[in-house]
C-alpha cells in the first residue's frame, strides 16, 4: 500500500523566502540589529559566495566573515556536509526561479554578496538560553531553502532546522545530506499525480541520477515496476547492472526508446496493465518518447531540464491519448510544507537506517581545519566542475573534517 500523499494545494512566494533567508544572515552577522545581542564576535564563518550571477566556475570565490555571539533564541551550527546540486548551480548562473539574497553587512563585506547552497548536515555547537528544541551535539538539516549551505558555521534559528532523529552511527552526514532532496523528490512524484498501486508501472528517464535511484528502490518497495531510461556509454551494461540490483524492472537507453518498433516490446512488457506515469529531467526528444510510451489519460510529470531543451508533445498525445503535462519544483512544496517534509524525510531515513534505500554514489570534497582558503576554493571548485562535466550519475558533497 503507498504512503499517504502531501497536498500541493498551498505554496510560499520566492519573495517569502528571500524576506525569511536575508533575516537570517542579519540576524546571524550583524550584532548591532539586536538590542540583547552581545556585541563581541565569538566565531567565524568560511563560505562558498558570488557577487555576480555567471559560469560558476568563474563567479564563486572564499569568503570569511565574523559570526556574533548567541542571542537568546539562536543556535551556533557548524556544517558538516553540503551537497552541490542542480538547482544550487542554477542560482548562480542567475537562471533558478529562487535566488538567494546578496547581502553586505550581515557578510561584513562592502560589496553584496550570497552565498550558495540549499542542502546541507549540522552539528549543534552551541544554543541561546530560549532554544529548548536543540542541545550542543544534535545534528539537523535545513528546514527551509535558500540558507546558504557552502559554508563552515552560521546562526540558525530554531524553526529553520529540523532535528535529525538519529545518531551518528544509524544516519552518517553524507546519508543525511543527500536525503532531503533526491528521495523526497523521487517520494513525491511518485504518489502526488497518480494513484499507484503494487503492480503498476512507471517510465523515467535520467534513471541513473540521484532522483532516479531513489524512484526505482521505492518502487521496489512498494510493490511498483519502473521502466528507466539512460543514455547510452561504453559502460552500459555496468550500469545496467547497478539499476538492476536496486530493484529496476527493465532498463533501456534512449536509443532503443527512439526506435519505434520498440513500443510493441514495451507492450510485451506491461501485458494489460496501464502505463500512467512518467517522470522527466531531460527535456527535448527524451521526453516525447517517454511520453509516447504512456497509456490513455497518462500524466508526465517534468521535474528537471538537465538537456536545457523544451518539452514538446505532439497534438496527437494530447487529442487522443488525453495526456496530461505537470511540474513538481522541490523548492516550492518544502518551503510550503515542512511538517510534511520532515516526515518524508524521516521515513527516508529509516529506510535507509534499515538499509532498503541505498545511498547515492558519492565523491567528497573535503574541507580541513588546516587547509588555507585558496585550498578550500580550489577544492569546491573541483567539486563543481565534476558536477560540470556529469559525474556519471555521483553526487558531489562538500564535506568538513
Amino acid at each position: 500500500m503507498l504512503p499517504p500523499s502531501a497536498s500541493l494545494h498551498s505554496a510560499v512566494t520566492t519573495a517569502n523566502a528571500l524576506r525569511m533567508s536575508t533575516t537570517l544572515l542579519q540576524r546571524s552577522a550583524a550584532p548591532a540589529m539586536s538590542s540583547f545581542m552581545r556585541r563581541q564576535f565569538s566565531a567565524e564563518a568560511k563560505a562558498i559566495v558570488f557577487a555576480n550571477y555567471g559560469k560558476p566556475l568563474d563567479a564563486l570565490q572564499l569568503h570569511t566573515f565574523p559570526l556574533p555571539d548567541l542571542s537568546d533564541d539562536t543556535i551556533l551550527v557548524k556544517f558538516l556536509a553540503s551537497p552541490i546540486n542542480p538547482a544550487d548551480v542554477n542560482q548562480v548562473e542567475g537562471v533558478y526561479p529562487s535566488k538567494p539574497p546578496f547581502l553586505t553587512t550581515a557578510l561584513d563585506s562592502t560589496i553584496p554578496l550570497a552565498i550558495g547552497g540549499n542542502e546541507g548536515v549540522v552539528e549543534i555547537l552551541e544554543t541561546g538560553k530560549e532554544v529548548t528544541g536543540f542541545k550542543p551535539g544534535d545534528r539537523a538539516t535545513m528546514r527551509h531553502t535558500l540558507f546558504g549551505t557552502w559554508r563552515t558555521h552560521a546562526i540558525a534559528l530554531e524553526k529553520d532546522l529540523t532535528k535529525i532523529p538519529y545518531p551518528s552511527n544509524e544516519i552518517s552526514a553524507l546519508q543525511a545530506a543527500t536525503a532531503s532532496v533526491n528521495p523526497t523528490t523521487a517520494y513525491n512524484m511518485l504518489t502526488e499525480f497518480v494513484k499507484l498501486s503494487p503492480g503498476d508501472w512507471f517510465i523515467q528517464n535520467g534513471s541513473n541520477s540521484g532522483v532516479g535511484r531513489a524512484a526505482i528502490q521505492l518502487g521496489r518497495l512498494w510493490g511498483l515496476k519502473s521502466i528507466n531510461v539512460v543514455r547510452n556509454r561504453p559502460d552500459i551494461d555496468v550500469l545496467k547492472d547497478d539499476l538492476y540490483s536496486l530493484g529496476a524492472t527493465k532498463v533501456v537507453t534512449e536509443e532503443e526508446l527512439a526506435d519505434k518498433g520498440f513500443r510493441k516490446t514495451i507492450k510485451e512488457w506491461i501485458g494489460k496493465s496501464p502505463l500512467k506515469l512518467a517522470l522527466n529531467c531531460t527535456g527535448g526528444d527524451s521526453t516525447t518518447n517517454v511520453a509516447r510510451q504512456l497509456t490513455e489519460g497518462g500524466h508526465l510529470v517534468t521535474y528537471g531540464g538537465m538537456a536545457r531543451k523544451p518539452v514538446t508533445m505532439p497534438v496527437s498525445l494530447f487529442i487522443f491519448k488525453d495526456i496530461n503535462l505537470h511540474g513538481y519544483w522541490l523548492t516550492r512544496w518544502s518551503d510550503s510544507h515542512p511538517n510534511e517534509k520532515e516526515a518524508i524525510v524521516n521515513e527516508i531515513f529509516e529506510l535507509i537506517k534499515t538499509g532498503e534505500l541505498k545511498d547515492v554514489p558519492v565523491d567528497e570534497w573535503v574541507w580541513t581545519k588546516d587547509m588555507t582558503d585558496v585550498e578550500r576554493l580550489e577544492t569546491f571548485k573541483a567539486g563543481v566542475a565534476a558536477y560540470i562535466n556529469g559525474a556519471q550519475g555521483r553526487k558531489q558533497v562538500l564535506v568538513h573534517k
